[in-house]
């Protein structure tokens, strides 16, 4: 049943919120003071329509937005999305009970997304490509996306579409990664399970068709055209199939620019959650960096990167669980500087290793402002300060938000 409601305030993920008799009500792609119709489902409802709209929307760019469940965030102005990212990440940090200095709101989505995920899925008799609708497994069917760079654009949802037909036999549920790099586009088949010997012909017989520089199943390299390079400061990097990038180019080099500002003065710089290097490539311009990541396959390309790559400093790597088996103390107590990028979750059991250390520097670099408050509130609590809080904006039109903070602390020597 369709009813009238008016929206007080907006959440964490960009949804707005209507007071209702059964408690607050989540509504998308609203803005406050707006009065809506809507239809529940529960805590949340569907958009009917906006019957007053506020004077901070405007005009989605993209005709998929309001069934896409990509972006969130393209019916608000500019300045006024701005304020709500900014405005949140302070929330969040005074509910830590945080108080530092949060400064403006770097714009980094540059060229757009280098990397997007299209789903492949046979409801019916015929196949669907695309992206998922908010809060559903349901496709839209897209022939483009405007916020991925414009190579990715139109491409990536034609090739999704060549590598369905292709695996679509047994009509499993595919997810399909297709990064643009520096060779061609990378592309990652997720869901389709083993392969038999004549599929794996025909998929090369069609990366060959496509002029994909490599795909792979499950990263499982099918074929390598050519090595999918992504530069990282001086030096390119082949990451493995399927592996961890930041999601826009000027993104990875804007917060890159905060570490090695940050770090400028360290000698010896521990590089923790370290990917494929993209800070401890640019960090070993200057420095020494002993770069730890879980992954082998990151730490063997960013190995392979360092070695083709001349005026480097020394550059270690270490294949490590950074969540079950931190660095010790003892460990840490060999650097200047430690540089903190973890997954979504943030870095607990590390952090709390940090905050009995004598590290004088730690940069902590987060996709999630409740975990990096989380974090921060650990060292602020050891004896470190809070110097700086960068927000850095290269989910633009999404709720995501990645977070620079540079915390310090005096460590006094001990003399000889």
């Amino acid at each position: 049943m369709a009813e009238q409601v008016t929206i007080k305030r907006l959440g964490a993920k960009g949804d707005g919120i209507a007071e209702g008799g059964s408690g607050p009500v989540f509504v998308p792609k609203v803005l406050p003071g707006e009065t809506v119709t809507i239809e529940r489902d529960g805590s949340h409802a569907r958009l009917v329509s906006v019957d007053v709209a506020s004077p901070e929307r405007e005009t989605p760019f993209c005709p998929y937005f309001d069934e896409c469940g990509g972006c969130a965030t393209q019916h608000m102005k500019h300045g006024f999305y701005q304020a709500w990212k900014h405005d949140t990440l302070v929330h969040t940090l005074r509910q830590a009970r945080i108080e530092a200095p949060i400064e403006p709101l770097i714009d980094a989505h540059g060229d757009g997304r280098r990397r997007v995920t299209l789903h492949v899925r046979f409801p019916d008799r015929a196949m669907h490509v695309g992206f998922m609708a908010p809060r559903s497994h349901q496709i839209v069917e897209i022939a483009f996306c405007p916020i991925a760079e414009p190579g990715l654009k139109e491409q990536a949802p034609a090739i999704a579409r060549a590598v369905g037909e292709h695996l679509k036999g047994p009509r499993k549920p595919l997810d399909i990664q297709i990064t643009a790099t520096q060779t061609g586009f990378d592309v990652d088949v997720r869901g389709y399970g083993p392969l038999k010997d004549p599929d794996r012909l025909r998929l090369i017989d069609l990366a060959a068709n496509l002029d994909l520089s490599r795909l792979s199943i499950h990263g499982d390299v099918i074929v390598e055209r050519r090595p999918p390079a992504v530069v990282m400061g001086r030096a390119a990097v082949v990451p493995p199939a399927g592996s961890f990038l930041q999601a826009t180019k000027l993104g990875e080099e804007t917060l890159a620019g905060f570490v090695t500002e940050a770090c400028a003065r360290a000698k010896r710089v521990a590089d923790l959650f370290a990917g494929t290097g993209p800070f401890s490539l640019r960090l070993a311009e200057k420095a020494d960096v002993h770069a730890v990541e879980f992954d082998k396959g990151s730490m063997v390309a960013l190995d392979k990167a360092v070695r083709a790559t001349p005026g480097l400093r020394r550059v270690t790597t270490e294949a490590r669980d950074l969540f079950r088996r931190p660095l010790l103390t003892p460990e840490l107590n060999a650097f200047d500087a430690v540089v903190l990028d973890p997954p979504r979750v943030g870095a607990e059991a590390q952090v709390k290793q940090l905050a009995v250390s004598k590290v004088p520097l730690v940069v902590s670099v987060s996709c999630d402002g409740a975990t990096f408050a989380r974090d921060a509130a650990i060292l602020i609590g050891s004896g470190y300060r809070l110097e700086r809080v960068i927000p850095v904006d290269q989910f633009k039109h999404s709720p995501h938000l990645e977070v620079v903070g540079i915390l310090r602390r005096d460590v006094v020597k001990k003399r000889r």
